[in-house]
């Protein structure tokens, strides 16, 4: 039988992954920014379309955050955030490999809706894997770990670019996605 000190644990790692998954949503509303223009003229994307990239996904993710919380409601938190992370991926993966501005666009807006659907159960999940007491300061790093992510995201765009290619800014999530599943 686990002993009190292993469930304790396993809080804490609850609280990690969790953390690391909310970071990950995050980053990519902010690490975008500094990959259009590269993204831009690899795909060829008029400068008048190039904000939908971003606001493609800011908008589902916004528009859907209710759904999210609404369907771990009737359906179960453990199922509908582990749904959310593998839509986040898939459509991080497609995102990477696109080759035209609409498959792109559209790779955005589906990882919007799953980063809605993941945002929300990360704060729920936090909440209910940390004692009343621990709470507190549970979700005081859970705000600062998203602040971090929007705070680094420009810096991880640029280094992602430059060093590597556009495309591994989407493909960096499907490992992570994958380890937090």
């Amino acid at each position: 039988m686990a002993s009190e000190r292993d469930f304790q644990s396993r809080r804490w790692l609850a609280l990690a992954l969790l953390c690391v998954s909310q970071f990950m949503v995050v980053l990519d509303a902010a690490i975008m920014n500094v990959a259009l223009p590269t993204i831009g003229a690899s795909l060829d994307i008029p400068q008048a379309n190039i904000a939908w990239v971003v606001n493609a996904y800011v908008l589902t993710f916004g528009g859907f955050l209710l759904l999210g919380g609404r369907l771990a409601d009737l359906v179960g938190r453990r199922l509908v955030f582990m749904s959310g992370l593998v839509l986040f991926a898939l459509a991080s993966l497609a995102g990477g490999f696109a080759q035209t501005e609409g498959v792109l666009i559209a790779a955005r807006a589906i990882q919007g809706i799953g980063a809605a659907i993941v945002t929300p159960l990360t704060l729920t999940l936090v909440s209910a894997a940390v004692p009343p007491e621990k709470r507190g300061a549970a979700l005081g790093i859970w705000g600062a770990i998203s602040g971090l992510g929007v705070a680094v995201g420009p810096f991880v765009g640029g280094a992602v670019v430059e060093g590597v290619s556009w495309q591994w800014i989407f493909w960096l999530n499907v490992p992570v996605g994958l380890v937090l599943l």
